[in-house]
């Protein structure tokens, strides 16, 4: 039997190299990983998968407590085999795998929350691709519900319990699942449709591309879906948001009158007055398209905006 201090010792460095691995593998924008990459990690010279081939919760044979936790990629009109849902306190839930509490792998997750040991969180935006949210900590056990709660950062971890400050860490819970999850996850699928490169102008570096909102966020039909998303450079995107460029339902690019009249630099010339006229490129795949009544109220208020 190992020792449960060489085994936490061991237990550490695995996610240590796990999550410094990941850092340097997502630093230059680039933030999702294939299953492949995950599969063939190595750790000591060893190989050593980061996630399960057939199961959702990677609990290695060398270790008593889960490693990671993995979020299947459902595709739009399809239901997910397993929800994981916000609870009333604005933390996210996962599932126990089946419906017994006392089933390995869920052993396994219980041994990581009563340690407190931070994991990894594959969450699915194409097949056979993720986006690592790392670290992760579970923070509470729900048997009756069959889940777990997961709590994005440290703080949640001292998570209150008085009715006031349950307003506040709910709407904190919230915004920081937007932030670190709802917001990346819209960005990968965005950019993966639209083969990583800007649908105006064709830049193909990563780290410099957004996932624009068509409907803005805060519009009530502002949706985090990809026929509601555009992958644009930085400078289109603000231009977009902005109202300096339109687009419209034919997918052709309209640049504001008073900047196509302006006279300034290269920028201003090739990356803005140029851009009048040209054709927006789309996704391949039909449903990634951009959403034709959306494209045409949003150009409606580039329009009065002129």
């Amino acid at each position: 039997m190992i020792d449960s201090f060489m085994e936490d010792a061991f237990s550490a460095r695995v996610r240590t190299a796990a999550m410094d691995w990941l850092k340097r593998r997502c630093a230059d924008g680039d933030f999702v990983v294939h299953r492949n990459e995950l599969l063939e990690f190595h750790f000591e010279g060893k190989r050593f998968p980061l996630v399960d081939p057939n199961r959702g919760i990677r609990k290695p044979k060398s270790m008593t407590a889960a490693l990671s936790i993995l979020t299947t990629y459902t595709a739009p009109g399809r239901r997910a085999p397993y929800e994981d849902r916000p609870g009333p306190d604005g933390l996210l839930r996962y599932k126990y795998r089946g419906f017994d509490p006392r089933q390995s792998d869920n052993v396994a997750l219980r041994i990581a929350y009563e340690r407190k040991l931070p994991l990894i969180w594959f969450y699915g935006v194409a097949e056979g691709w993720y986006l690592p949210c790392f670290p992760v900590w579970l923070v509470a056990d729900e048997p009756e519900q069959l889940q777990f709660a997961v709590a994005l950062d440290e703080a949640q971890l001292l998570m209150s319990d008085t009715v006031e400050a349950r307003v506040g860490q709910r709407r904190y819970a919230e915004r920081l699942t937007r932030q670190r999850l709802h917001q990346p996850v819209f960005r990968a699928q965005v950019l993966r449709a639209y083969d990583e490169s800007c649908a105006m102008c064709n830049l193909r570096h990563a780290s410099l591309l957004d996932a624009a909102h068509i409907l803005r966020d805060s519009h009530p039909e502002g949706i985090p879906a990809v026929s509601n998303g555009l992958a644009l450079c930085k400078i289109h995107h603000a231009a977009y948001d902005k109202n300096i460029l339109g687009i419209r339902s034919d997918y052709v690019v309209e640049v504001r009158r008073d900047i196509l009249e302006e006279n300034d630099g290269p920028m201003l010339r090739h990356g803005l007055q140029e851009m009048n006229g040209i054709s927006l490129r789309v996704p391949k795949v039909r449903r990634d398209r951009p959403d034709v009544a959306a494209i045409e109220h949003r150009y409606e208020e580039f329009r009065r905006s002129a």
